[in-house]
């Protein structure tokens, strides 16, 4: 469904990404791991249209999304939460849900999907004329995945769903992006926590300094010794 072929990226004389490929397929979860400034929110950045490629080709159902402007990408089915959630602290949580359904096509089934996001996160129901700004971190987290499912999308990018949020929160984050994997949604996973990551996903890629140096199967990635030398300190 979706394919990233030799991409290279800079940052004017800075080289960030150096022919890097990886695949998704529907339905599958796919984890970015590896140490700080390994290049990855740069990948989602690139995959969304914020970084221009050097060299390369980023493809979604067949579509060369070079030729696709970055809220077209949008529209296609392609959803990005950012690093730090990106919600709208002065907006309620339910008008922040809204601005997720903003696309032509994902106008006609806003109150469908707002009940399919309010039974997912029954505590953003409770809290929807909350200013978003006032929510704790975990609940911040779910209103960004909320407002992401708003735009029904077919690949969700979420860049360190992690970061931040007490281990019993972070459990229940990664018990929902389970979930949808079972409905259809392929994930992108970027994280840190390399662990936690490669524990929900089908397959997971490792990048340094801007190269993947390892990908596979995820149980094979966990229980490789240069995983467990190199990123668990084991």
């Amino acid at each position: 469904m979706f394919s990233i072929e030799n991409v290279s990226a800079a940052y004017g004389d800075l080289k960030v990404l150096y022919g890097v490929s990886l695949y998704i397929d529907i339905g599958e979860i796919v984890s970015l791991v590896g140490s700080n400034g390994a290049g990855k929110t740069t990948l989602l950045q690139i995959i969304s249209g914020f970084v221009p490629i050097a060299s390369g080709r980023v493809t979604f159902n067949g579509v060369d999304l070079s030729t696709v402007k970055t809220y077209g990408r949008a529209d296609l089915g392609i959803a990005h939460i950012p690093q730090g959630r990106g919600i709208l602290g002065t907006l309620s949580v339910k008008d922040n849900l809204y601005v997720g359904a903003y696309s032509k096509k994902a106008r006609p089934g806003l109150q469908a999907n707002l009940a399919k996001v309010y039974e997912l996160f029954p505590i953003l129901k409770e809290r929807q004329e909350q200013l978003a700004g006032s929510l704790s971190g975990g609940q911040q987290q779910m209103l960004a995945i909320g407002r992401a499912l708003m735009q029904q999308p077919k690949l969700l990018m979420l860049d360190e769903p992690s970061l931040g949020l007490a281990p019993i929160i972070v459990e229940e984050v990664f018990r929902v992006i389970r979930e949808l994997s079972t409905q259809g949604i392929s994930i992108l996973i970027v994280e840190q926590n390399l662990f936690q990551a490669l524990s929900v996903s089908n397959r997971g890629y490792v990048l340094e300094t801007g190269r993947v140096v390892m990908e596979g199967q995820a149980s094979e990635l966990i229980a490789d010794e240069r995983i467990e030398s190199a990123y668990l300190g084991i």
